[in-house]
């Protein structure tokens, strides 16, 4: 067998050409003096011109992985090392490259394994290993990555010499999620199924150029003059792209988007998805696309693609107890699940012919992403901001302000309206640990509705701070429902959180939140009954959020009515929930117990904090659009009732000098 060689130690899991020059250059069209070059590669074209530069005694082969282009070959080091050959093809054909060993220098799996083992020696802490054909990967978690890697590289450089796979070396989380185990064992499993299908995507995005005049607009399917169901098309004269494919969930009777609008069908002739981040308004009903035969990928980064699976098999779980038609099965969201691709904050991809695609953090929950869409080899440039938060929280940094260029900004209103202002993080975390300090001396229990994703992380860190710092005597905080496995999630993706709160995480120095000993999983029914019967004081954070189904209820219909308990919403709160009418002030709520349909007094302390939302409100959306850079042209008000879209829109022409535009439902935007 020949032994690759390695030109340079790397951590990737790829060796990539210096991606951002790379990713900049793909974002730019080359120019000639006045002239435009497209720079428009059928893959035929791609190979041809690889063979150009590379010699004729180097044994290589090309591959597409959609928006990639994939050189396999036994000899690594020829192309990164003093030849530069990687540089002068990312040069010419201004994509990205990743250079792979091809499979006949690989090991067997169990080979690998033992090789492994020997090379690592005991004090590295060696948990577990992940192989992955599809991108001839090795996936090790240690306690102590620096060991592991060793002086200069000299470990993974013996161990790649050795196994002749690419290895990627991760510090263990200190929870381990059984999702992103799950998530990784599919993968794997299913590795040809997954390179046939990058190869597919590929062949799509490289195809030959369609002749016409170039055009753009966006057809809104979901969340103009709402909240919820987001869904948005962006129509070229040459492609199709479906950014976000949301659920209302405060709806049983219009629950999706327009799929059924003559923009979106054939749902099969879809270029490409891109998902903002996780939540179920946003990506609760991407898995109905496959049900109906859609077959392309889905652009998303890995903390949105773990946490997607999560809520989207709760959505199934919670409908089927209570006796709802489910929209899709899990067969559909693991068909879902083989057509991710994953694209991290700053790359940039290729996703249809003339779209390129990058993320950017929104702010909002974990992995959650602005969208800069490349349109026509830079006639137009679009920011979709997704859900955003534009203020730094325990969790993440405030959004990101700066793009290569933006001609259309299409902005969330959630909170635009004149009087929507909220209270600063500290305000919010005054708030709470204040209820929390007088629920506890007066004995009582304390229920926090919760969405499981991002709001409940920030209340355990709120919590832990408050019970650290001896002011009041800790009691058990119980977790029920999907919120330890969420927080799991966030723990196997630190470079996503705040550098704070990562290196607490990757150091392991006795401050991270997530392992406070007075944080406890809820596990099973009969656990959750003895909580509720145990008189001592209590806090529990649980789902969902809005009261609107999950374990929440079992505990609210139990605690609601004592005076000396407490409720606490922290979390937005949507018409026609039970969150809702009790902020409303409903003085009793109708509650199936038993079987039967009986009224629940509240008599318990009621309490909404606004300061740990993870939107933006007025003031933040204003000074988010004030800082970007560049300034767009356009800006298109969505995911709001018509006045606050209205009232933002007009606010931002005024302040600005752009065009807003406010579309309903079903109308489109023409942008170029």
């Amino acid at each position: 067998m020949n032994k690759p060689k390695y030109p340079r130690f790397s951590l990737r899991s790829e060796f990539i050409f210096p991606c951002d020059k790379v990713a900049y250059a793909a974002r730019q069209p080359y120019r000639r003096g006045q002239d435009v070059v497209t720079l428009r590669y059928t893959f035929k074209e791609i190979k041809d011109e690889i063979a150009k530069i590379v010699p004729k005694e180097i044994e290589y082969s090309v591959e597409l992985e959609a928006g990639n282009i994939a050189i396999f070959t036994p000899t690594p080091d020829e192309f990164g090392g003093g030849r530069g050959l990687v540089g002068e093809i990312a040069k010419k054909i201004r994509r990205r490259l990743v250079v792979r060993p091809s499979s006949d220098v690989m090991l067997d799996e169990q080979s690998a394994q033992r090789i492994i083992h020997d090379v690592m020696p005991e004090s590295v802490g060696l948990d577990s290993m992940y192989f992955d054909r599809c991108t001839c990967e090795v996936t090790i978690l240690v306690n102590d990555p620096g060991e592991a890697v060793g002086r200069r590289g000299s470990r993974l450089k013996e161990l790649r010499d050795k196994i002749g796979w690419l290895v990627k070396v991760e510090r263990k989380p200190p929870i381990m999620s059984s999702t992103v185990h799950d998530i990784r064992q599919y993968r794997a499993a299913n590795w040809e199924d997954r390179k046939k299908l990058l190869k597919s995507f590929g062949l799509n995005i490289h195809r030959p150029q369609r002749p016409g005049q170039s055009w753009a607009r966006v057809t809104a399917l979901g969340s103009y003059r709402e909240v919820g169901r987001a869904c948005h098309l962006v129509t070229t004269n040459e492609s199709r792209v479906m950014i976000d494919v949301g659920v209302n969930i405060a709806s049983d009777t219009d629950p999706m988007p327009f799929f059924t609008a003559p923009e979106a069908l054939p749902l099969e002739k879809l270029d490409a998805v891109v998902l903002t981040h996780s939540h179920l308004d946003h990506a609760g009903m991407l898995p109905v696309l496959f049900k109906y035969g859609y077959r392309g990928p889905v652009y998303c980064t890995s903390p949105t693609r773990d946490l997607m699976l999560l809520l989207q098999k709760d959505y199934l779980k919670v409908g089927g107890a209570e006796g709802k038609l489910a929209p899709y099965s899990m067969e559909d969201i693991r068909q879902t699940m083989l057509h991710v691709v994953d694209v991290e904050w700053g790359e940039t991809t290729d996703i249809t012919p003339d779209v390129k695609l990058t993320f950017s953090n929104a702010g909002h929950i974990l992995g959650s992403s602005s969208v800069h869409l490349h349109i026509g080899e830079g006639k137009h440039n679009i920011v979709f901001s997704g859900d955003q938060k534009y203020e730094k929280s325990w969790l993440f940094d405030a959004a990101n302000v700066r793009f290569p260029r933006c001609e259309t900004l299409v902005l969330e209103s959630t909170y635009g309206a004149s009087g929507d202002y909220q209270p600063s993080r500290e305000e919010a975390n005054q708030e709470l640990q204040d209820i929390v300090r007088r629920t506890i001396e007066r004995g009582g229990k304390m229920i926090c509705p919760v969405f499981a994703v991002g709001r409940s992380q920030e209340v355990m860190i709120a919590i832990d701070e408050l019970f650290r710092s001896g002011e009041v005597k800790p009691v058990p905080v119980w977790l029920d429902g999907m919120i330890q496995e969420a927080t799991a999630i966030h723990a196997a993706h630190p470079n996503y959180l705040t550098s704070k709160l990562r290196r607490s995480l990757l150091t392991d120095d006795g401050e991270n939140p997530f392992t406070s000993e007075w944080f406890r999983q809820v596990k099973g029914r009969d656990m959750r009954e003895s909580i509720v019967m145990d008189n001592s004081p209590c806090i529990v954070l649980a789902t969902s959020g809005m009261l609107n189904g999950g374990p929440v209820m079992e505990y609210f219909k139990n605690w609601a009515s004592e005076p000396r308990n407490s409720l606490c919403f922290v979390g937005y709160q949507a018409e026609g929930t039970l969150g809702r009418r009790l902020q409303k002030g409903f003085g009793e709520v109708p509650m199936i117990i038993d079987g039967k349909t009986e009224m629940v007094k509240i008599g318990c302390e009621m309490v909404t904090i606004d300061g740990f939302s993870g939107h933006s409100d007025r003031r933040q959306l204003l000074e988010f659009v004030e800082q970007m850079n560049p300034k767009p042209k356009n800006i298109i008000c969505h995911h709001g009732d018509y006045l606050k879209c209205n009232e933002l829109g007009h606010s931002l022409r005024e302040k600005f000098r752009c065009r807003t535009y406010a579309p309903k439902n079903l109308e489109t935007v023409r942008l170029m």
